[in-house]
């Protein structure tokens, strides 16, 4: 009877952990984003980052959000992975969630690593967190419907394996792509000054609409259970590889400014 009660304990942790890996780019997404980002980081940013990190650089730590959502210590921090408001409504920290999203969730984590008094321990902490949600912020379905759960409860197949939508764009379709996290981000899009200061105008409430727009085009392009493969990855790769590039100039952007 022990050994049972054991091994149901051990499939509720495994189930826990399988949902919440399910809810952001994965970590050959959110490694790239980041990586990404290191090219358009001034020297100083730079510098002044991997002392904050000991050594570590952004992509290194750019998964540390999810790894520790497990430690009940940390659960406060899971709706700062995402937000949901209404399609084609204003984003209003008045109706926001009170417990937070990935909105305020960003702009904490700014806040935190521009004031004074905050300790290095901190500035740390919410570095690594800061990275990890404007990643987050450029999958769409983060940005997707309440009801649905961003899509995790849109249920599709996967080259006739099933799955849902939410985790076809976090992860399956880049580790389809076959490239490492170095190899996508030495593939990039390489911006110019002129394209850089064009991409990352605007706020982060900004890039969240323009997120919850790709969102709607994201619903629109599968029925429920479907079976999605190599079409799919024809037709909808690009937008992945450009929101990675965005969030990546975007993060880069952020981190200058704070780090100036």
């Amino acid at each position: 009877m022990k050994y049972h009660r054991i091994l149901l304990v051990v499939f509720a942790s495994l189930m826990v952990n399988l949902c919440m890996a399910e809810e952001d780019w994965g970590k050959t997404g959110h490694r790239t984003t980041a990586k990404i980002a290191e090219k358009y980081l001034t020297k100083r940013a730079t510098r002044k980052i991997r002392l904050l990190l000991d050594g570590n650089s952004i992509a290194e730590v750019s998964t540390y959000a999810d790894d520790i959502k497990s430690d009940k210590e940390f659960r406060k921090f899971g709706p700062w992975h995402y937000v949901n408001f209404k399609f084609g409504e204003r984003y209003s920290k008045e109706t926001a969630y009170q417990g937070g999203d990935i909105i305020q969730g960003i702009q904490t984590c700014i806040d935190v690593l521009n004031a004074e008094t905050s300790t290095q321990e901190d500035k740390a902490f919410y570095l690594k967190m800061l990275v990890h949600f404007i990643g987050d912020l450029h999958q769409p379905l983060h940005v997707g419907r309440g009801e649905d759960k961003g899509g995790n409860d849109v249920q599709v197949q996967w080259f006739k394996k099933g799955s849902n939508l939410h985790r076809v764009w976090d992860s399956e379709m880049i580790n389809h792509y076959g490239m490492s996290y170095t190899e996508l981000a030495d593939n990039a899009t390489h911006f110019s000054k002129k394209e850089f200061k064009e991409i990352t105008k605007g706020s982060v409430i900004d890039w969240s609409y323009e997120s919850q727009n790709m969102a709607k085009k994201v619903y629109a392009s599968a029925q429920i259970g479907e079976n999605l493969g190599y079409r799919y990855m024809y037709d909808n790769f690009e937008l992945v590889q450009e929101q990675l590039e965005k969030g990546g100039a975007r993060l880069a952007a952020v981190l200058n400014r704070i780090f100036k």
